[in-house]
């Protein structure tokens, strides 16, 4: 269970007593072939150099390499490439299920689950494959489970659970225990696939075999990136990420709490300015970090979207841009997600959002909810570009870098705003990582005892273990 923020802020403030501010000078590491970081507070300490040239963490930390790119899988098949967004699940007190997404386009023809020329296609079921390209081959898009024993830090089983989708970005976790895989496309038929694409499709994250691949239509079709949910209410939050930074922010009012396919409304955030609110920041500054606005949501309709034209018809309604909307993350009665190229400098920015106490009720606008700006930093030493994000389970909010061709650091936000440095991928000083070392797919075990995450490409996901008690201010 997540400790309250102000329950965090209580602790913190006794913790810098405590330390009479030691812990909190500078830490950066003189590695010359390194990109340079700064932490505003000091965290876990500075990063080590990994002897594996894989990913580089503080001292008393280390990891599991739970699986790669191009092993074989447990139902035969291989294990894609690209992996992405990523969530996790209890099984037992020591066993967890990770689903994990494969961000992997119709053209991307050798990095699938099907092998060399997909010519594993055969082994799935045809009504388990959503699309196919024209020629009949499974698109290679997905998401694969992994059952993993914590206490032993390996590997039981894998196989892949969705199959036959595009580009599967992000998603979310549900409050039963499936993931929500999202499409960060709005591809029509082509010669490359023969379905529409912009979906959201739900993994339970028991299933032994593959899902259901039914997209949730009413949710919406755009450029998905991630998904989080309110337990309380049932509402369901989504960002987009749009290239231009021209993206709405969701939700989706379920007529179903636990089934998200028996439909519902899907409405986009506005500010009290309408469209001329531009929580980018950019060349106009609209707030400062700590500044928050009540908020008003505007239905949409014609969400199927069939002319690609659905941020465009919020926005002349009122609703909000936002650039790039990207991970999503339900804290402790609030929502936080990231805009990876907000604010002047376009750094980035970590939104977050209070719900009303009568979300999405006829009488909500009595007590709006309200949106904060909570990080925008100005310093790429500090964070840059932050995009997944997941809340440990101590409270602080874990941010994944994506910088296209640059190093990428795990960053870690505390509940007053701090920025800290947790890891780095270690793949540009050498090694077969270094042209897409996005880190992605950040998660925790529900015991607070190990993370995981991704380096996408060419793919490999990590256990990482250590001392994260000893830090938790």
């Amino acid at each position: 269970m997540f400790t309250s923020r102000r329950q965090l802020i209580r602790a913190s403030a006794a913790t810098l007593a405590f330390s009479g501010f030691s812990r909190f000078a500078t830490a950066q590491e003189a590695r010359p072939e390194a990109e340079s970081y700064r932490s505003e507070i000091a965290g876990y300490g500075p990063l080590r150099r990994d002897p594996a040239g894989l990913f580089d963490l503080p001292e008393g930390f280390s990891y599991t390499v739970v699986s790669r790119a191009g092993d074989p899988m447990s139902d035969g098949l291989v294990t894609p490439g690209k992996m992405d967004g990523m969530g996790c699940f209890a099984l037992s007190n020591d066993r967890v299920a990770l689903v994990r997404n494969h961000e992997i386009n119709p053209r991307n023809l050798e990095i699938t689950a099907f092998g060399p020329g997909r010519a594993l296609g055969g082994k799935i079921a045809a009504d388990r494959i959503y699309d196919r390209s024209l020629n009949g081959l499974p698109l290679g898009g997905g998401t694969t489970t992994l059952i993993y024993d914590l206490r032993r830090k390996r590997l039981e089983r894998d196989h892949l659970s969705l199959a036959g989708t595009s580009i599967n970005c992000a998603g979310g976790v549900t409050p039963w225990g499936s993931w929500l895989s999202c499409e960060e496309t709005t591809q029509g038929p082509s010669e490359d696939n023969q379905k529409d694409h912009g979906w959201v499709f739900e993994v339970p994250s028991r299933a032994k075999g593959l899902a259901d691949p039914t997209p949730i239509k009413a949710m919406g079709r755009f450029r998905h990136e991630a998904a989080a949910i309110d337990p309380r209410t049932g509402v369901v939050y989504m960002t987009e990420d749009v290239g231009d930074g021209r993206g709405l922010f969701y939700r989706y009012l379920p007529n179903d709490r636990t089934r998200l396919l028996a439909g519902g409304k899907l409405q986009a955030l506005a500010l009290p300015e309408g469209d001329a609110g531009d929580p980018r920041n950019w060349g106009t500054s609209y707030w400062a970090p700590g500044d928050s606005r009540a908020v008003r949501w505007i239905d949409l309709d014609g969400v199927e979207n069939p002319d690609e034209d659905l941020r465009l018809r919020g926005n002349a309604k009122g609703a909000a841009w936002f650039a790039r909307g990207e991970g999503i993350f339900y804290g402790q009665g609030e929502i936080y997600f990231t805009c990876t190229s907000g604010g002047p400098t376009k750094d980035g920015q970590i939104m977050r959002y209070v719900p009303s106490t009568r979300e999405g009720q006829a009488d909500e606008a009595s007590a709006p909810g309200r949106l904060e700006l909570f990080v925008q930093p100005t310093d790429p030493t500090v964070m840059r570009m932050a995009d997944n994000i997941a809340i440990a389970p101590w409270g602080h909010i874990f941010a994944c870098e994506d910088k296209v061709g640059g190093i990428n650091f795990l960053r870690a936000v505390t509940p007053q705003g701090k920025v800290y440095t947790v890891g780095r991928n270690a793949a540009p000083s050498g090694g077969d990582m270094a042209a897409n070392a996005e880190l992605a797919g950040i998660c925790f075990s529900p015991d607070g005892t190990t993370m995981f995450i991704n380096i996408y490409a060419p793919g490999v996901t990590l256990a990482v273990t250590g001392p994260w008690a000893s830090f938790k201010a």
